[in-house]
């Protein structure tokens, strides 16, 4: 079975072909980092005004390069939730329009679910595993027990992991994308220049949770407080303390789930899980059984809407038109007081 995949949920506009939920035929990436960086962020408005721009021409391309053309597809698997509305929009209303004009079944697809699957498209992995989503939207500790089902242990309770990175990054000028961008920096620094805290969140039902706001205040606002004698103030030292605190306080939580379920595979996804000190940690614990996709899917991508929206089509699953896009998480319940 083909999929055309279609991912638009926030700046990344892409479309993918991928053959029975596994084998990539292509898998176009047209990022919009160059037109976002001027504002250290993504602009929403900016950004589906891009897609409309591109998306036409990028699903062409996607369809060219897997050597095939729209009447060989078998379904499109569409993003539509959670992301940026505007952009979403554009992805979906695409997908709808080729749905309807070729008589070719569509699928809605989670973004949490596809960067769940992402590291699947390369490698076998069994049910269930811990999943890891780290991004600049989402920080998620869940067990994942199919393709579409995850019990939640843990999310942030504030900011997400990738949004502190880039906040971090903006205060001090570091550039665009922040998460790329510290992680390269704190290759060149000391990380016990500073010791910043990881918050304490005494109630038991926060056991798996993270909290990236208190760090973010901490790194921006009372830098002074936590620097150590004999250290120098330096950018490259920030970055690497900040990137060190930011990341241990996750696998704390993370080994304490692998621990408590007694499930040891772990399968990471979301553009954060790209970063260099999150890898070395994980692949460092000798007892877990870990899993990355490649650089290139670990960002937003529409190789994992296909491959995932496969498993929803095979199974006979269909959306009608009437599907609407949605800004937020939904229908994930935490499991895990």
């Amino acid at each position: 079975m083909l999929v055309l995949g279609i991912e638009s949920s926030c700046d990344e506009c892409s479309a993918a072909v991928v053959e029975d939920g596994r084998k990539i035929l292509s898998n176009n990436i047209a990022t919009q980092i160059e037109i976002h960086k001027e504002y250290d962020g993504v602009v929403p408005e900016i950004a589906s005004r891009t897609h409309t721009e591109w998306v036409k021409g990028v699903v062409e391309s996607a369809l060219t390069e897997a050597g095939t053309d729209l009447a060989k597809i078998d379904g499109i698997s569409v993003t539509n939730r959670p992301g940026l509305i505007g952009s979403l929009m554009v992805g979906l209303s695409y997908a709808k329009g080729l749905s309807l004009a070729s008589g070719i079944p569509f699928i809605g697809i989670d973004h949490i679910l596809a960067h769940l699957y992402s590291a699947r498209l390369e490698h076998d992995i069994e049910y269930p595993f811990i999943g890891l989503i780290v991004s600049g939207g989402h920080t998620i500790i869940s067990v994942v027990r199919d393709f579409d089902h995850i019990e939640v242990m843990g999310t942030t309770i504030d900011d997400a992991c990738g949004e502190a990175y880039d906040k971090v990054a903006k205060h001090y000028g570091f550039g665009y994308p922040g998460g790329l961008i510290i992680d390269q920096m704190a290759q060149k620094g000391d990380d016990r220049a500073f010791s910043f805290p990881d918050p304490s969140l005494h109630k038991g039902e926060h056991r798996y949770d993270v909290s990236y706001s208190g760090l973010k205040t901490a790194v921006i606002n009372q830098i002074d407080q936590f620097h150590n004698e004999g250290y120098e103030k330096s950018e490259h030292n920030i970055a690497a303390s900040f990137q060190k605190a930011a990341i241990t306080m996750l696998m704390k939580r993370l080994f304490k789930a692998s621990s408590d379920t007694g499930i040891s595979r772990v399968v990471a996804g979301g553009g954060v899980a790209a970063n260099s000190y999150l890898r070395s940690m994980l692949r460092d614990k000798n007892n877990l059984e870990v899993y990355f996709p490649s650089m290139e899917l670990c960002t937003d991508n529409a190789a994992m809407v296909a491959g995932l929206g496969y498993h929803y089509l095979k199974r006979g699953d269909r959306s009608g038109f009437d599907l609407s896009a949605g800004s937020r998480v939904e229908g994930f319940r935490k499991k895990y007081p």
